[in-house]
């Protein structure tokens, strides 16, 4: 596919909020009162999570626990591991696979910390495919996270919810807080303070859930807007928790015109309109704690980075090397692609910025929906780019091309 350059004008329409939309449709399964989920995201993601539910739905509400449920995670470490902590809970069997990707992404870390709830967990050398025997007894009720993670924390917090017992976790570092606004928006008592989250008690009562637009989608054409001279966008109703918001930060610190309007709180999420407009960029310093908050659009920071006049480093973001790529390695290629210099150690990475130019060059997207998204972010700038794969957008933003074309000043 060639990814071509232009400015950006006008309001693209961007997904529901993946995070958001995984989380939601596991507190509608455990709800006996049914409630409407709307703008749910339509990627592949979250459509294993549907199917995952379909399959489990007896066996989570205690109706059919015969034999061992065969669940296909497709591309989700999302589902994976939060359907992992709902099956913990509710005590039921269930063989988790998925596509040769996933296979090799970590599972021990979750599969550890359920252990010590109680499940019974064998993985294949620490990644799927596994399989959860139920649980004997619940061992304990007070966690220390090994390491921060979002996924594992919402997967102790589901174990409980479908256990029906109170769970007192410690050791986050502001980790993403979905779940817990989730459960509060129901009803549940919960509090956290980013370091510690105690949930005591499960919903009591449930309303419409309506998931907020995804930053993530959002931030594509953010960080094309911020590069492409003539741009100036509005991205209406994004989801703005603090957790997310990370690469508006970097591209401020960088000079960017990027700006919140309207803001106000949807469903226990803040949300906001988004402006951004075209600005130039200079060099900073990325330190892990901002990193951490934009782990996902990391490779949109780089991409800005081969923008801005001097060398951007990039610290604490080991973790991209075990996502649907090497991010780290396929970020270094993608900007060496357009001729910009990029170098990695195993956690970081340093871009010096310059006047990248795509001039047709081909480039990978490794199977990675946000190295080819990001492509095509760099090709608004740069020039044209030759993209191999196209379809793995379909993970987050099937729609991602189209609307993209349509936001772009012909």
């Amino acid at each position: 596919m060639l990814l071509s350059r232009g400015a950006l004008r006008g309001e693209p329409d961007i997904p529901g909020d993946k995070s958001v939309s995984h989380r939601a449709l596991i507190l509608q399964a455990f709800s006996r009162d049914a409630f409407a989920i709307e703008n749910l995201n339509e990627g592949r993601d979250v459509l294993a999570t549907r199917r995952a539910l379909a399959t489990l739905r007896k066996r989570l509400d205690g109706g059919d626990d015969a034999g061992v449920a065969e669940i296909d995670c497709m591309n989700s470490g999302s589902t994976a591991r939060m359907m992992l902590g709902a099956c913990a809970g509710a005590n039921v069997r269930a063989r988790f696979d998925g596509d040769a990707s996933l296979r090799l992404r970590p599972m021990e870390p979750v599969a550890a910390q359920l252990r010590a709830f109680g499940a019974r967990i064998d993985t294949t050398d620490g990644r799927l495919p596994l399989e959860i025997h139920g649980r004997r007894r619940i061992e304990t009720q007070h966690f220390i996270l090994l390491s921060p993670s979002a996924q594992v924390k919402s997967a102790l917090l589901f174990a409980a919810l479908f256990a029906g017992v109170p769970l007192d976790i410690t050791g986050d570092a502001a980790s993403r807080d979905h779940t817990e606004r989730l459960l509060r928006f129901a009803g549940a008592r919960i509090a956290w303070d980013g370091e510690r989250t105690a949930f005591d008690a499960p919903p009591a009562s449930y309303e419409r859930v309506i998931v907020p637009g995804d930053m993530s989608a959002a931030a594509f054409f953010i960080t094309a807007a911020a590069i492409a001279p003539g741009s100036d966008i509005v991205v209406r109703a994004v989801g703005v928790n603090p957790t997310r918001t990370g690469l508006i930060d970097a591209l401020r610190l960088m000079g960017a015109d990027v700006s919140l309007h309207n803001e106000r709180e949807r469903c226990g999420e803040p949300i906001a309109d988004v402006v951004a407009r075209h600005a130039p960029l200079h060099a900073v310093d990325v330190a892990p704690d901002l990193a951490r908050r934009a782990i996902d659009e990391i490779p949109l920071v780089a991409v800005a980075a081969a923008f801005a006049h001097g060398a951007t480093r990039i610290r604490g973001i080991g973790d991209l090397r075990t996502k649907e790529s090497d991010r780290i390695a396929s970020i270094c290629e993608l900007l060496s692609a357009a001729g910009i210099e990029a170098t990695a150690t195993s956690d970081a990475m340093t871009v010096l910025g310059g006047i990248p130019r795509g001039e047709g060059a081909s480039v990978r997207a490794h199977g990675d929906h946000r190295i080819a998204m990001a492509a095509a972010v760099l090709a608004s700038a740069a020039g044209p780019l030759e993209l191999d794969d196209a379809a793995s957008v379909d993970v987050s933003f099937p729609e991602f091309f189209a609307t993209l074309a349509k936001t772009r000043v012909q």
